[in-house]
């Protein structure tokens, strides 16, 4: 009998602490959900737009975005998560370097836009801070674009000019590899060599323009020598639109404490990457030891400077409780459970996007665009003319091609004659 006492006893106590876990749980969420209807959630990278090509070409018309469930992003998944902004990437692979790589990205910029044209019910094309608030008055996500790796631009001024009138508002330097200005975060590996110890003439004068701009400078991606070298000339604050905390996860796509220190000072912004790889440096993660990285970035550099940044349809691996774009609202409880204000709750969640993003607007200036080239020796191969450049280095030019042209075509008469495949 007192056996049977003590075993209810104890089942009553189990069930009302379940209950009050359950209960406090819940008002975390409230809480989050509330946060989240007063200020938008603004994520820093998201690769919808590459899985509409890999999956569908970009043809939108053979997709509906209210059904997709091959993606961890679709229209149903967005309302849920409260996504107040997204920057969607308009990424294409570093093979299409030196090849085709601009037509590439001007086709991801072009699926942006048709997506918003197709779906006016849930996005608006945005571009400014005023636009982000606009839309989310709207209860529609803001679509802004970030183009993601300098490979994109082709080494051209012109080219950058032409992708920003076209909407886009970040430039992310490199991906994973080397462009002809500057390092990728490879280099930091030893996996590949540095070419310019960080960034060329060339890429400083790149970073000067976007600031002409008002065009947000990326560094995820990018070597430590290129973050503190855009740092150093930088006008205007910059981001690290999906990138985590190194101290956390020594991987060399994060970012290290004294960057974060810098990043604080120059009032930029960090945006947490959500990929395991770069949470917690193996194949799994979980929502917790996400939120680790928050507090990290906290702890060393302010509450200011922190974002969302998950990375979503760009990566295989997403956290145990992160697993797509409706499970967001789960973080920002996690947050608050861990006893971060209303205020610094807000401030990741989009106020320091927003504050960013319009700081780097005002930096524009009268200063005439930069019209000067990259010079053609560091731009040089055999899919690139030299129209525009002097006459005597492109006639040199014209005739190494053609002599490369004759090379290859002996080389394949003579494979062709001792029966070579």
């Amino acid at each position: 009998m007192v056996s049977d006492f003590a075993s209810a006893v104890c089942l009553t106590l189990w069930v009302s602490c379940c209950a009050f876990t359950s209960a406090a749980e819940d008002a975390y969420m409230t809480r989050a959900l509330k946060l989240m209807s007063e200020t938008p959630l603004i994520d820093g990278h998201n690769d919808l737009p590459w899985q509409l090509r890999k999956q569908f070409n970009n043809q939108l018309n053979s997709v509906n975005l209210n059904t997709l469930e091959t993606t961890h992003t679709n229209i149903p998944k967005i309302k849920e998560g409260r996504l107040g902004a997204q920057f969607w990437s308009a990424y294409v692979p570093c093979d299409s370097q030196y090849k085709d790589a601009v037509r590439q990205t001007l086709e991801q910029i072009d699926v942006v836009h048709r997506m918003c044209q197709k779906y006016p019910e849930t996005f608006m094309f945005a571009t400014s801070s005023k636009d982000i608030m606009d839309a989310f008055g709207r209860k529609k996500t803001a679509s802004l674009i970030g183009v993601e790796g300098g490979h994109s631009i082709d080494s051209s001024l012109g080219t950058l000019r032409t992708m920003y009138q076209l909407g886009v508002r970040y430039l992310t330097l490199t991906h994973s590899c080397n462009t002809p200005w500057a390092d990728n975060w490879l280099v930091d590996t030893g996996s590949e060599p540095s070419q310019h110890n960080g960034l060329s003439p060339f890429g400083k004068q790149l970073i000067m323009e976007m600031n002409r701009l008002g065009m947000l400078i990326d560094l995820a991606h990018v070597t430590v020598a290129v973050m503190n070298q855009v740092l150093d000339i930088s006008k205007a604050p910059v981001i690290f639109s999906h990138s985590s905390a190194y101290k956390i996860c020594p991987h060399k796509r994060n970012v290290p404490d004294d960057v974060l220190k810098r990043v604080n000072q120059t009032e930029g912004i960090v945006m947490v990457n959500f990929y395991n790889d770069y949470v917690t440096c193996k194949k799994t993660a979980n929502l917790s030891d996400v939120a680790d990285h928050f507090d990290h970035i906290k702890k060393v550099a302010g509450a200011g400077i922190i974002g969302f940044g998950g990375d979503y349809d760009g990566v295989t691996r997403m956290p145990e409780g992160l697993e797509d774009v409706s499970k967001v609202p789960n973080l920002v409880a996690e947050l608050l459970r861990r006893n971060w204000t209303d205020v610094e709750v807000k401030a990741a969640l989009g106020n320091n996007l927003l504050r960013v993003l319009a700081k780097v607007s005002s930096s524009l200036t009268d200063r005439s665009p930069d019209d000067v080239p990259i010079p053609y020796e560091e731009v040089e191969n055999p899919c690139r003319t030299s129209y525009g450049y002097p006459v005597d280095n492109a006639g040199a030019i014209h005739s190494l091609s053609t002599a490369a042209l004759l090379l290859m075509l002996c080389v394949q008469a003579l494979n062709g004659l001792m029966g070579c495949s």
